[in-house]
């Protein structure tokens, strides 16, 4: 049997943690004891572990808890769908690292790479992703609505969509030398602003909070400075400049 403690340091979670996990029921000590300390036993560890799986791969606690309260619920299954899952960011994040080493070579002027070559490992769930979790920010049902718009096109149409976006900001790279209000930037942001129409229709207030969230979330920041340098600093300008503009 292990203490909170002994458990927290082991598995790499707070005590904290733990205790919230005890409070919502989604996992339960082993055993209490007469001193009123929770102790977790192995059937409580592999619990833990297929928690910490769910929530290495984003899923929310509650829905982490009616997976696992099912009747059904297969440990061995889950393990191998948590193998799968893992397998796949294990190859995209390999793709993204092989992306970076090119694009530092590229800019080393040791390896010449296209623009496609930007975006090699950014998936369609990536670029969708991108949208959802700005949206997440607002309004559910926003989120929802976007899912079944984007899953109404047909194949060529998402792979016309995907490339467009990617055209933008390789474009608004390619004039970040003028001015976050000059016309030529101003052009590509309004190009941006009509692409997000593909996912949804953000307002001018969601507009900035797109460009804030591209700025100041790491994983956002750093798609776009694999791009060019600064470039989610360059577009949050821009953005506001745009927005500016609309509400004269």
């Amino acid at each position: 049997m292990f203490t909170v403690k002994q458990l927290s340091q082991m598995a790499g979670v707070t005590p904290r943690t733990l205790h919230h996990y005890d409070d919502i029921g989604l996992l339960k000590p082993s055993h209490i004891g007469d001193n009123g300390y929770r102790y977790y036993g192995e059937e409580a560890l592999l619990k833990l572990q297929q928690i910490l799986f769910y929530r290495e791969l984003d899923f929310p606690l509650e829905e982490i808890k009616r997976i696992m309260g099912r009747r059904d619920f297969d440990v061995l299954g889950a393990l191998q769908g948590h193998k799968e899952a893992l397998q796949k960011q294990s190859t995209r994040l390999n793709h993204l690292l092989a992306t970076v080493d090119n694009t530092i070579q590229h800019l080393k002027g040791e390896k010449l790479m296209s623009q496609k070559g930007f975006f090699e490992g950014f998936s369609e769930e990536e670029q969708e992703k991108l949208a959802q979790e700005a949206e997440k920010m607002y309004d559910p049902e926003i989120v929802r609505a976007s899912n079944r718009k984007w899953k109404s096109y047909s194949e060529s149409e998402k792979q016309a969509i995907l490339a467009e976006g990617k055209s933008i900001y390789s474009d608004l790279a390619a004039v970040m030398s003028t001015s976050a209000g000059s016309r030529e930037v101003q052009a590509v942001i309004a190009r941006w602003h009509k692409h997000m129409q593909y996912f949804w229709s953000p307002n001018d207030e969601q507009l900035l909070g797109l460009a804030d969230l591209y700025n100041d979330d790491p994983r956002f920041r750093d798609n776009y400075e694999k791009v060019a340098p600064n470039l989610s600093e360059f577009m949050r300008e821009a953005v506001k400049v745009y927005v500016g503009g609309r509400k004269k």
